[in-house]
């Protein structure tokens, strides 16, 4: 069995797609899968490291790149529609799967064309218009949130939650001893966020004062680094800080975190709850429709996350919510808990097996019990 799975762009989008494509191969391993994105994400380096093969298309963004952008982003349609065409061709695909971004419609078009089995996956809990506008192509929609709902045909949803890693489930809940000093674990995403980062280095001092033995974890993105890394050796505390570029393994640095200060993106409020860990959440104000902020208002309404807008962030601001929660031991264990309550840990078995019954059961090496009419 051949999968297409069009997915890249950002770390929200290629990193579900990366956990469905390892379930596929856990359920059966002769199954071939294929990734398409272009050379402007991060797509080149993520699956070079995560073992995947790549296919490059010529798509480009559309929403929240100006006139010129959507016009750009509408010349190149054509094109990668093409591409995708031939790749569908050469490759036999048996299934295509399609995580959102400038990435997906035209390949999910081309397997409408192509009579391919094809699915959608929402990650955010307000859908994205490139999902809206392949929603009725689509012959399953996979939602993580139920608020998504309302934009898709009832009888093609299903909501499952998202594809997360095992290696998330596995020793996710560290006891901690008293005497340890509480772990911060700072990230923006996968390219990093500078206002995350300058408000951190603005809440050193009265972090450093009221935390004096803290530690900490800091994904700075590429651009940011030296100046990250050199405010830390300024406050001489670098050899308590791992400040890294960027984190591969998000299980491990999420498994000895006692807080989290991060951005809102789908996978990380999935990443989070799988995890049991409260947030500090700072959601990225250009994100397009605003999805970041309702992500992360659906885990604060849980009680598993303070949001602070970026628009009132501040150095001093953040480290009294730092230090408002791991001040008060009842707190954290309560936000904790209230992460754990929602996750769901069985997203990409439910995707999977779905999609088998899309396929029928000739291609189900584990020999699923009936099939959907398509």
């Amino acid at each position: 069995m051949t999968i297409v799975i069009a997915a890249g762009g950002t770390g929200g989008h290629l990193y579900p797609a990366v956990d469905l494509a390892r379930e596929f191969l856990r359920r059966d391993p002769t199954t071939t899968v294929l990734f398409v994105g272009t050379a402007r994400g991060l797509e080149s380096n993520v699956l070079n490291h995560e073992g995947f093969d790549l296919a490059l298309i010529s798509a480009k963004p559309v929403m929240g790149k100006g006139l010129w952008g959507v016009v750009t982003g509408l010349c190149a349609m054509p094109v990668s529609l093409g591409q995708c065409l031939r790749i569908l061709k050469v490759r036999r695909a048996d299934l295509v799967i399609g995580v959102g971004g400038y990435t997906s419609p035209m390949m999910i078009l081309a397997a409408a064309l192509r009579g391919v089995v094809r699915v959608i996956l929402e990650p955010n809990s307000s859908p994205g218009m490139a999902n809206k506008a392949v929603g009725l192509l689509a012959h399953r929609v996979f939602l993580a949130f139920e608020s998504a709902a309302d934009s898709f045909d009832p009888s093609k949803v299903r909501v499952v939650g998202t594809p997360i890693r095992k290696a998330f489930l596995e020793g996710s809940h560290r006891g901690r001893e008293k005497s340890e000093p509480f772990h911060l674990l700072v990230f923006g995403g996968s390219q990093g966020a500078k206002a995350v980062n300058t408000a951190v280095m603005g809440a050193l001092s009265e972090l450093m004062t009221q935390l004096p033995q803290f530690t900490a974890t800091h994904q700075t993105g590429g651009s940011d680094h030296a100046r990250v890394a050199g405010a830390y050796r300024l406050a001489g505390i670098e050899s308590r800080v791992e400040a890294v570029p960027f984190l591969y393994d998000m299980p491990a640095a999420l498994r000895e975190a006692d807080l989290v200060i991060a951005r809102a993106g789908a996978m990380t409020v999935a990443e989070l709850s799988a995890c049991g860990k409260p947030a500090i959440l700072i959601p990225l104000p250009s994100a397009i429709y605003d999805h970041q902020t309702k992500n992360a208002k659906v885990m604060e309404a849980a009680g598993g996350a303070v949001v602070l807008p970026q628009s009132t962030l501040t150095g001093p601001a953040l480290a009294r919510t730092v230090v408002g929660i791991l001040g008060n031991p009842q707190r954290l264990q309560e936000m904790g808990a209230a992460s754990l309550s929602m996750r769901r840990i069985d997203a990409a078995e439910a995707i999977v097996h779905e999609c088998y019954l899309l396929m029928g059961g000739h291609h189900d090496v584990n020999h699923s019990v009936g099939a959907a009419g398509i």
